[in-house]
């Protein structure tokens, strides 16, 4: 009893196959059809590696929402040299809240302005990354992806030895300022905070030694991340005026990475430039130095790597082997028609063009 339910459940199986049997004799082989077969899987290897590099790549998925954090600190770092003295700069930071961060955590070394060779190709190299990640936006997400997991410092030690003239001062290290608007500054005279407000006391220096010319080499806002350029990193600027005025208009967007190799919570900003010389009397009024201007985005971004998942990996698949094999089945059906027709045609018009013959 148990063997013919057996056998009725496999003649059941039996009555549900679609797939048609045909027998072998019934199989006819032609030159033309191993042709079109070895181009159908010529092409159909060829597309199944493309979808596996397809699923083996991943791309970056951005979102926007609010940035609720308002009590934190914001970390500033700054290494930028002036071709000005120590003792004739200053430098601090002055928020839209009156709060003032003196150039007491800052450090202030004497340097020579004009870098080695070796420092001048570094600078080359790193504005020419600069140069492509203005052109090709799409760049950043290269970084994001793989560049997260080196390091972009300048690796060439400083020659400032005294024997070379010391005519510039570095000036460098970490600020802690509220999540503000505000402004970073570097001017003539040490910064001096009263109850008055706030000012830079600056010895009598003949106006003829001023000279703001500056190299930046880092200046980013949050945590530090290996391998992320920000925007003004390896920026140059060289003046022959005494009274040049450089102001640098910062946009900062908080931003919460996370990628396959690392996770984080960094800052990004863009910037817009804008340079002109102080003369009173032609009614360009101001101070004279360089002054970074930012103010914090109220959005923050999220950047994700996101991957193919492998069910989709499949169906897609799938879709290509069935999607040829159907597609050339059809096609081969097709020009094999029409070339049936034209040879019918062609035996007719010769039966009917063959000569009557008298006997």
């Amino acid at each position: 009893m148990k063997r013919l339910n057996r056998k009725g459940a496999v003649n059941l199986v039996k009555e549900l196959d679609a797939f048609p049997k045909v027998p072998e004799s019934y199989v006819v082989t032609s030159a033309f059809g191993g042709t079109v077969s070895l181009i159908v899987f010529t092409l159909m290897a060829l597309l199944t590696i493309s979808e596996f590099l397809l699923y083996r790549d991943t791309w970056m998925k951005y979102e926007y929402e609010v940035d609720a954090d308002f009590s934190s600190k914001l970390k500033i770092k700054i290494d930028i040299t002036v071709a000005m003295k120590c003792e004739r700069v200053g430098a601090d930071v002055l928020d839209i809240a009156d709060d003032v961060v003196a150039s007491k955590e800052l450090k202030y070394e004497h340097v020579n302005f004009e870098p080695s060779a070796q420092q001048k190709l570094w600078y080359q190299i790193l504005q020419q990354i600069q140069g492509r990640l203005r052109a090709e936006h799409s760049l950043q997400d290269v970084l994001f992806r793989s560049a997260l997991k080196g390091s972009f410092y300048d690796p060439l030690p400083r020659n400032d030895s005294a024997s070379v003239s010391q005519n510039a001062c570095r000036i460098h290290g970490l600020i802690y300022v509220n999540k503000v608007a505000g402004n970073l500054h570097i001017t003539l005279g040490k910064p001096v905070t009263s109850l008055r407000g706030h000012a830079h006391f600056a010895p009598l220096i003949r106006k003829e030694v001023y000279n703001f010319s500056h190299r930046i080499d880092c200046l980013s806002f949050g945590n530090d991340v290996p391998g992320h350029i920000n925007p003004l990193d390896g920026t140059e600027k060289i003046t022959l005026e005494n009274n040049q005025l450089f102001q640098y208009f910062i946009t900062v967007v908080p931003t919460k990475l996370h990628t396959s190799d690392v996770s984080v919570d960094m800052h990004q900003f863009s910037v817009t430039e804008r340079e002109r010389v102080i003369n009173n009397m032609a009614g360009s009024y101001g101070v004279s130095g360089i002054f970074f201007k930012y103010k914090l985005s109220p959005l923050m971004v999220r950047v994700s790597e996101e991957h193919m998942p492998f069910s989709v990996f499949l169906v897609r698949l799938c879709g290509i082997i069935g999607g040829i094999f159907s597609t050339s089945d059809l096609l081969h059906r097709l020009i094999g028609y029409f070339v049936d027709i034209i040879s019918c045609r062609f035996k007719l018009g010769t039966q009917y063009s063959r000569p009557v013959l008298d006997t």
